[in-house]
């Protein structure tokens, strides 16, 4: 097989309304075939345990590893919770199941704005988005939910809330909400960017960078031995709109920052996080380790000069340090320029070996 296993998107449209019944349904057929279970959970805020929990329960009644992926706190209330929710992970894994986290290295997010929406207004995409909001009582209830949530989160208002790419207005990129509103409408009360939260959903949306983790949480989740080291980014137009970072600078930034400033962990085990241990979660037997009969992938790097650029005021910076990267054995990047050098090739899972794989995770 060519996939990996099943991955969810229980936080975003249509996977919010899936039931876990459903998913326990598909994963049992994805476990059949040595897959692993990759989820984006269903909450990451005031409801984080419980979505936890329920990705847990799917990989265990479907008899199958588990991968969490941006394990992260997102709810300002739940600040200092991580021993909490490292613990359920643990517990699990001493009750003999795999299960495995990704991170990210700040305390930022990025997804869209509609995620700011109760999942109701959503259903049945934009248009009908659009529709539910012209009523202005459901506009008034929309409003009032947004607050109850501002209010649990112990968030004051959204100035944490910063537009990465808003196409109606590019003006607006690199600014939050509370400033947006200040401009559009002369007026930052909360109920002023409410409003525009719901002008923008309704003219098509917008990328959001959302600073709503807390940084010592964010050092205990890496410091863990299942943790691995993802950027969740997608690939970077270069100078479009003010992304996260993270598509710039993750890697880099763990090694700089976190490694060699820090010392939250070692060079060797942040190697490992963004090497073996990934491509022993997703069974990738030829890659993650420098041995015979693996593919060539090397990146070369100073470990004294290594480091992340890219800011959130200014994203577009490429990181430092890297002299040399090897893709199957042939060189992509020279130190100065890409090289032209296309030798990358579809992953694929090794089926059935299951038992050896939760044994290398476990290690």
């Amino acid at each position: 097989m060519t996939a990996v296993g099943l991955s969810t998107g229980l936080i975003y449209l249509p996977g919010t309304f899936a039931k876990t019944e459903e998913v326990v349904e598909l994963a049992k057929v994805a476990a059949r075939y040595g897959g692993t279970y990759a989820s984006h959970i269903r909450n990451e805020g005031n409801e984080v345990a419980a979505a936890i929990k329920e990705a847990i329960n799917i990989g265990e009644q479907a008899n199958m590893p588990v991968e969490i992926s941006h394990f992260k706190i997102s709810s300002k209330a739940l600040w200092g919770q991580t021993p909490m929710t490292i613990g359920l992970v643990e517990d699990a894994r001493r009750r003999g199941l795999t299960v495995t986290v990704d991170e990210y290295a700040y305390t930022a997010s990025s997804t869209s704005l509609d995620v700011r929406l109760p999942d109701w207004v959503l259903a049945g995409g934009r248009e009908e988005g659009k529709k539910r909001l012209a009523d202005p009582a459901t506009r008034e209830k929309v409003a009032k939910e947004m607050k109850e949530w501002l209010k649990k989160s112990k968030f004051k208002d959204y100035d944490f809330a910063y537009v990465a790419n808003y196409r109606a207005e590019p003006l607006f990129n690199g600014k939050n909400i509370k400033e947006i509103a200040k401009i559009a409408r002369g007026k930052d009360k909360l109920d002023d960017q409410i409003s525009q939260i719901l002008e923008m959903y309704e003219k098509g949306g917008a990328q959001m960078v959302y600073q709503v983790m807390d940084e010592p949480d964010v050092q205990n989740i890496m410091k863990q031995s299942f943790t691995m080291i993802a950027s969740d980014a997608g690939v970077r137009r270069f100078g479009s709109g003010v992304p996260h970072p993270r598509g710039y600078g993750n890697n880099a930034r763990v090694l700089g920052r976190y490694v060699r400033e820090l010392k939250i962990i070692s060079l060797e085990d942040a190697i490992r996080k963004m090497t073996s241990l990934p491509a022993q979660t997703f069974n990738l037997r030829d890659r993650g380790q420098i041995r015979e009969g693996f593919a060539a992938d090397l990146v070369i790097f100073d470990e004294t000069r290594v480091g992340d650029k890219s800011t959130y005021p200014q994203p577009h910076q490429y990181s430092e340090g890297f002299t040399t990267v090897i893709v199957n054995g042939g060189v992509v990047f020279d130190g100065t320029k890409m090289t032209g050098t296309m030798s990358g090739q579809p992953l694929r899972n090794t089926v059935g070996q299951t038992q050896s794989h939760a044994t290398q995770i476990a290690q």
